[in-house]
């Protein structure tokens, strides 16, 4: 058996069904690890007593042979964004600070039927709304990573930082985290983990706290390609629950070890090489293209013109969205409330109590763009401008299998350096909300590492539900790390 600090959801998985491990045993393991590294504060709640009675019947199935899931007894991190029956989910806010759930989110209950072990629910930027996870109600996220003789604190990117930070610092195998406009790839790449973004409708968003409705998926943050595929497999699936789930059949996506590279065609899009490009990202990502070429892969110049709309167009729709989604917390019905004498009164003081910075930020933004005489000028132009991104990555498949590009402009910065600049911090998502806004499958995987010895990740942007290949891909550039 391998060290358990040595473990990942692939090996943990076999020394489960050879009974070389218990489940109990490994989530004792890593609740000693939740409380070893609570300073990174990655866990808004713990759940040890429901994960150790999880974890027994997972033993239990194990022994006896019969009804053993893909994830059987694995202790993994829920993002809070995932409602949990029983158990408190925030989305990170104060709005929802004692909110307990009476009903059970999809994409979790899948994880549950096939055996997965919930550690406690991870802490994330408010209602998804972040780069660096330093929005939170419920303080920031560190990142476990530092630069080389250095002490600063870095933040693990966002939204889903504390699933990737927990990961990163092993206080579970694997998380589940969201990807609105990159809350996947980008804290994968900070922390130098696998983040996998599926195709838009792959995961049920049933029981997700929304942000952005036609923008938000589900993913998993592991530690190798092959443990993302394997949480994938558990998390999808058609839902009749929400009308937006794909009924595309789901794959098997270990698959992707008998896809043959050697002829595939690879697209680099000339205008992913933007101003603020990190020198040594920009090597790493050259280097990567070498590694395909070498290995018989076509490597091919495409172009995606619009991508310099892309950001302007997601920071007009995610917050038109969230404005439309966020409006039923008024204190009313649920959530935190602020007491006041007339209705209105409490609506503005729970509201503007309730909600962060940047949350009413973006609500103010998304009300705007919504509001009459501006709703054709900004909002109705942007899904026009966002058709248009899908069509050029629509051209581009024409001609090529996968795009590869780097996962962010930068690696992982210090906590609160760019807290003052929203611009800034938005510019963090400029390389992965692209594939957000076109709805399509893309994974960040660490490609090497910088002069300070901090991760750099690099994104491979699929086909509509061709998770496969893009699982390949990546597997192909994990393969042939030289660190």
């Amino acid at each position: 058996m391998s060290e358990l600090s040595n473990l990942n959801i692939t090996s943990a998985r076999e020394n489960l069904l050879k009974k070389e491990i218990s489940s109990v045993e490994l989530t004792n393991y890593y609740i000693g690890k939740i409380e070893e590294n609570k300073g990174l504060n990655c866990y808004i709640t713990q759940t040890p007593e429901i994960a150790l009675k999880m974890a027994k019947k997972s033993d239990e199935k194990i022994s006896g042979g019969l009804d053993i899931g893909i994830l059987e007894g694995i202790p993994i991190g829920m993002k809070d964004l995932f409602c949990t029956n029983g158990v408190k989910t925030t989305a990170g806010s104060r709005i929802l600070e004692n909110f307990i759930p009476f009903y059970e989110s999809t994409v979790s209950k899948n994880l549950w039927d096939n055996g997965a072990v919930m550690l406690g629910k991870t802490n994330m930027d408010e209602f998804a709304m972040g780069s660096a996870n330093t929005t939170s109600f419920f303080g920031n996220v560190e990142n476990p990573l530092k630069e080389k003789e250095s002490i600063k604190k870095l933040v693990p990117g966002g939204s889903s930082g504390g699933s990737a930070a927990a990961v990163a610092s092993g206080q579970c195998l694997g998380a589940t985290g969201s990807d609105t406009g990159g809350s996947i790839r980008q804290p994968a790449s900070f922390c130098g983990l696998v983040g996998l973004k599926p195709t838009y409708g792959r995961c049920s968003r049933f029981g997700m706290v929304a942000f952005a409705s036609s923008l938000d998926q589900a993913g998993p943050l592991t530690k190798s390609v092959n443990d993302a595929a394997l949480m994938l497999q558990a998390m999808s699936g058609y839902d009749q629950k929400d009308s937006t789930s794909s009924k595309n059949r789901v794959p098997n996506f270990l698959d992707y070890k008998n896809l043959d590279l050697k002829k595939i065609k690879i697209g680099l899009p000339k205008e992913y090489i933007i101003e603020g490009l990190n020198s040594q990202i920009k090597e790493c990502w050259e280097n990567s293209v070498k590694l395909f070429k070498d290995n018989g892969a076509e490597i091919i110049d495409i172009s995606l013109p619009h991508t310099e709309f892309a950001l302007p167009t997601y920071y007009i729709i995610a917050p038109a969205e969230a404005s439309a989604n966020l409006a039923r917390y008024d204190g009313v019905r649920y959530g935190f409330r602020e007491k006041a004498d007339e209705l209105l009164d409490l609506y503005e003081c729970t509201r503007s109590s309730g909600f962060g910075d940047e949350v009413k930020r973006r609500l103010m933004i998304g009300t705007y763009v919504l509001s009459a005489g501006y709703y054709d000028a900004y909002y109705l132009k942007a899904l026009k401008v966002r058709k248009l991104i899908f069509n050029d990555f629509e051209n581009a498949f024409k001609k090529c299998d996968l795009i590869l590009t780097p996962t962010t402009p930068n690696v992982a910065f210090g906590i609160g350096e760019k807290q003052n600049d929203p611009i800034e911090m938005y510019l963090n998502d400029v390389l992965t909300v692209p594939a957000s806004l076109a709805g399509l499958p893309a994974i960040s995987v660490t490609g090497g590492l910088n002069d300070k010895s901090l991760p750099i990740g690099l994104q491979l942007i699929g086909k509509p539900f061709d998770e496969v290949s893009v699982l390949a891909g990546g597997k192909f550039l994990e393969d042939s790390r030289e660190f």
